[in-house]
């Protein structure tokens, strides 16, 4: 019996949520005017101490969202993929990291000219002496931290499992800021009510954390009970890791997606990286293709059969679900090709496809067979092309696919190389909501 395929993305249980977290955004807002008097505002730190609990209340709601954002909630990650999500979490993340330190700074000026004392000692009090102020000091300075690390140029000088692991910390930062909230906060003091819909807000919002992002993974993990059957040789520097397992034809996935791969072995367990599948399953086995770009995707290569492989997912919104059309260009570049070769699975067979496969060599054009059988059962075309950019760029894909503009275009492939075709598709006409990227990067 087949895998059988993920669910079906639905667009407006996204928008029901956005709808849902922008109304929550303008309630936590609104929280911050009504409890705020005139008579507070005309006292002296008064204004300063109205932003300060405002920012605090919108950056904390915001972090609350950065959260949700990346808790893998399936529904959401079905519809934007994990890269839209990502997205967004960055976009939002610059706003919540300006807002909380606001809101340190307008409370402290805020206390320092109520007190009419200065500011440097007025922090020293506000540490020293409120309830639960150095625990949420402490959560202040990991999300200051955490924020300086994400910025681009220092983000891509880490390696993936330490940047995964500072990650967590920010879990740890709203633990340590919601008592200091929801004792001192003016919108709670006095508002039970207001105190317990607050807490249900983060409750829930943890909830869903440990439900998709532990809960879900040991679940499916224990389910299928996938083992290393084979590590195979695909071509100089990629490789293929054969799984079998239980059950996985109860194992929902579509081609194009990918998982989150823990391989549970010394020096391996406590991190998950991610692989897209190269076929669909095939109970009771499941193919994942990697190829080898540095020290952690090296060593899988020598781990040795029967290792046990726990899995998250899938993830991705890189399927025949999002095509508006039924005629579809499918661009790869390197490794690229696992998503593409999985997705085209997925092809009806009516669909007559246009495949380009650009390698830097040869020896780099992994599973021909199977890209023709596939190609030659749904009546489409397929171009292998060998050579570097500078030998075959990428405006030389309409020469190629001569009716490339009215096609619905999947391109999976190394950042730069997503970018160039991604970018050169919108030159030539192709709306962005016919463009389905998937980048593979470390």
């Amino acid at each position: 019996m087949a895998a059988r395929r993920s669910k079906r993305p639905r667009p407006r249980t996204v928008d029901v949520a956005t709808a849902v977290v922008s109304t929550g955004f303008g309630l936590t807002v609104g929280l911050a005017f009504t409890a705020t008097s005139r008579h507070q505002l005309s006292a002296p730190g008064g204004v300063a101490l109205f932003l300060g609990n405002l920012t605090g209340m919108a950056g904390t709601y915001l972090l609350l969202v950065m959260v949700l954002l990346i808790s893998r909630i399936p529904f959401v990650e079905r519809v934007l993929g994990q890269d839209g999500l990502l997205r967004w979490h960055r976009k939002v993340a610059p706003w919540t990291i300006t807002l909380i330190v606001a809101h340190v700074i307008f409370l402290t000026i805020g206390y320092a000219q109520s007190a009419r004392s200065g500011v440097f000692h007025e922090f020293a009090t506000l540490v020293g002496t409120f309830p639960d102020m150095a625990v949420a000091t402490a959560g202040f300075g990991i999300t200051v931290v955490l924020g300086l690390l994400s910025i681009h140029s220092v983000r891509r000088r880490l390696r993936r499992e330490v940047w995964w692991a500072l990650h967590l910390l920010m879990y740890l930062a709203l633990s340590l800021a919601f008592a200091h909230e929801v004792v001192l906060g003016p919108s709670f003091v006095g508002h039970g009510l207001t105190r317990d819909i607050w807490s249900a807000c983060w409750a829930g919002a943890a909830g869903l954390v440990l439900t998709y992002r532990i809960g879900l993974p040991v679940f499916r993990s224990a389910r299928h009970r996938l083992v290393i059957d084979e590590v195979r040789s695909e071509a100089p520097g990629v490789f293929s890791i054969i799984l079998k397992g239980r059950n996985l034809e109860r194992l929902e996935v579509s081609g194009g997606q990918f998982f989150e791969w823990r391989f549970l072995a010394r020096k391996f367990w406590w991190q998950a990286h991610p692989f897209s599948i190269s076929t669909r399953p095939n109970p009771p086995y499941l193919r994942l293709t990697i190829k080898q770009v540095g020290d952690f995707t090296s060593a899988l290569a020598e781990l040795p059969v029967g290792t046990r492989v726990g899995l998250e997912g899938p993830y991705g919104a890189f399927t025949s679900y999002a095509a508006r059309s039924q005629r579809i260009a499918l661009i790869a570049g390197g490794i690229g090709v696992t998503a593409i070769l999985s997705l085209l699975e997925d092809l009806p067979r009516s669909s007559r496809p246009v495949v380009v496969f650009r390698v830097s060599s040869e020896d780099q054009l992994v599973f021909h067979d199977e890209i023709v059988n596939l190609v030659k059962q749904r009546g489409g075309r397929l171009h292998e092309i060998v050579g570097t950019r500078e030998e075959f760029p990428v405006e030389r894909l309409s020469a190629l696919v001569d009716d490339l503009a009215k096609r619905e275009a999947f391109v999976a492939g190394p950042e730069q190389f997503v970018q160039h075709v991604t970018a050169h598709l919108r030159n030539i006409g192709v709306p962005n909501e016919k463009i389905h990227a998937e980048v593979y990067s470390l």
